[in-house]
């Protein structure tokens, strides 16, 4: 390894600590200059560093957010048509980190972008979720989240047609079910949780905790709270970062909200809470540390305007197989106090840490465009200071459930939606579920197992 190269380190010298701690003594090889889609893939290019120090922007076509997760399009181009002109990425280096499973030492950075008249482009996922938070802002509002990530390590797969099993432990054994919070269970993936961490800390990024979840090989990770877009640029890089580390183990790490059938979905919950930007206070509790009239619009927000954003927090008809009755996912948005059995929870908090969680999302979501969604739910229960229903007291999976049960209907809701696509915007209302509706399009030529087993010769 040689010294630095003198053309790198002009740009190199205001990077993050733990990216400059990562390269210390090292030379730079390679930046990768990276955006998330729609689906929340990594696009982007891998550029020499010497060459990244140079150029103060690179290229892409705008055609990648109109691209499904099948690698077909959707017909969202416009008026011009498809012409794939191209978007100004910009970098953001606050947000350059390591990328630690490579074969040598390379940075990603994540990219914001623009059009040709320097505007922020409106279907960019980033785009969209600072839209939102600046809406917070101009109320004098400053959103916090933490998010929770949950995901499966399953065997490796390499045939859609066979079953997805959980993945091998250290004893030799196939991960148990049913073994929540159990420490053994965690033990059982050692080395790939150890790699997790590693990666985590070459990247800077602060976990709260791993936790054994009730499936097969299913585990949590949570994070410190703070600013959406870098919790959300956090959740981002960790799903590439979890799946590497799997990788290194012979074993896949899969994101899918339901991907063994007999076993719990995997959710991405959302806490929220909003301080005052001018006092630093919790607008959910009052001077005598009660529950504010914020606390409570908030909470409506969340019952009334979650139903027509589920198209986002569910994107894929996989997606609704994790809303089943007493199996861990909500089917309602009721709301309760410590109850898990509830689309919205509040959980045990002191006054100043009083805080709504979001338990709709699923793992499998975009993470800028799950938290924009349901801060903006959030918001709209603000604006129009509107009154939530009465606590939900006992198993909330006794109660109706208010979750579309499918992708098309779901799209429905949220093109009439007029509210929540004023905030979340317009265009990108528009090209989102153009989108989707490829994709739900693509998904009914496919003719499942279970046709062929009991339509085939009984109908």
């Amino acid at each position: 390894m040689g010294a630095p190269d003198k053309t790198t380190t002009a740009w190199m010298k205001n990077l993050p600590d733990a990216a400059q701690e990562y390269l210390e003594g090292k030379r730079l090889d390679e930046v990768e200059c990276v955006i998330s889609d729609l689906p929340g893939i990594a696009r982007g290019k891998a550029v020499p560093a010497a060459k990244f120090g140079r150029q103060e922007h690179f290229h892409l076509p705008d055609s990648i957010f109109y691209q499904t997760i099948t690698g077909d399009w959707g017909e969202a181009a416009g008026d011009e048509g498809f012409i794939e002109r191209d978007m100004i990425l910009k970098p953001d280096m606050a947000t350059a980190t390591a990328a630690p499973w490579t074969g040598d030492w390379t940075l990603q950075v994540i990219h914001d972008a623009f059009d040709r008249n320097d505007k922020p482009v409106p279907y960019s996922p980033r785009n969209v979720l600072k839209r939102v938070v600046d809406l917070y802002r101009a109320k004098g509002w400053e959103p916090v989240v933490a998010p929770e990530m949950e995901f499966y390590l399953v065997a490796r797969n390499l045939d859609p047609a066979e079953k997805i099993k959980p993945m091998m432990g250290r004893s030799g054994r196939p991960a148990a079910a049913r073994q929540a919070y159990s420490m053994t269970a965690v033990d059982e993936f050692g080395p790939v949780i150890d790699d997790i961490y590693d990666f985590a800390e070459a990247q800077g990024v602060e976990i709260d905790g791993i936790t054994q979840e009730g499936g097969a090989g299913q585990l949590e990770i949570n994070l410190i709270h703070g600013d959406p877009i870098k919790l959300a640029d956090e959740v981002f890089y960790f799903k590439r970062l979890i799946r590497e580390a799997a990788l290194r183990h012979d074993c896949f790490a899969t994101f899918m909200a339901k991907p063994i059938a007999e076993e719990p979905g995997s959710a991405m919950h959302i806490h929220h809470s909003v301080l005052d930007i001018e006092t630093g206070e919790n607008i959910f509790t009052g001077p005598q540390g009660g529950e504010t009239d914020a606390f409570f619009h908030f909470i409506a927000g969340l019952q009334n305007h979650l139903p027509s954003a589920i198209a986002v927090f569910a994107p894929y008809v996989n997606s609704y197989r994790r809303y089943v009755k007493d199996n861990a996912a909500p089917i309602n948005l009721e709301w309760g106090r410590d109850n898990r059995t509830t689309g919205i929870r509040v959980p045990i908090a002191s006054p100043k840490a009083r805080r709504v969680e979001n338990r709709i999302g699923g793992m499998d979501c975009n993470p800028y465009l799950g938290i924009a969604a349901s801060l903006a739910a959030g918001y709209l229960g603000l604006v129009q200071q509107e009154r939530p229903r009465p606590q939900y007291k006992g198993d909330a999976y006794e109660g109706d459930g208010d979750i579309p049960r499918g992708l098309g209907d779901a799209l429905d809701l949220f093109d009439e939606a007029k509210d929540m696509q004023e905030v979340l915007g317009a265009e990108f209302a528009r090209v989102y579920s153009i989108v989707k509706r490829a994709e739900y399009d693509e998904f009914l030529q496919v003719i499942s197992p279970w046709e062929r087993e009991h339509l085939l010769l009984n109908v």
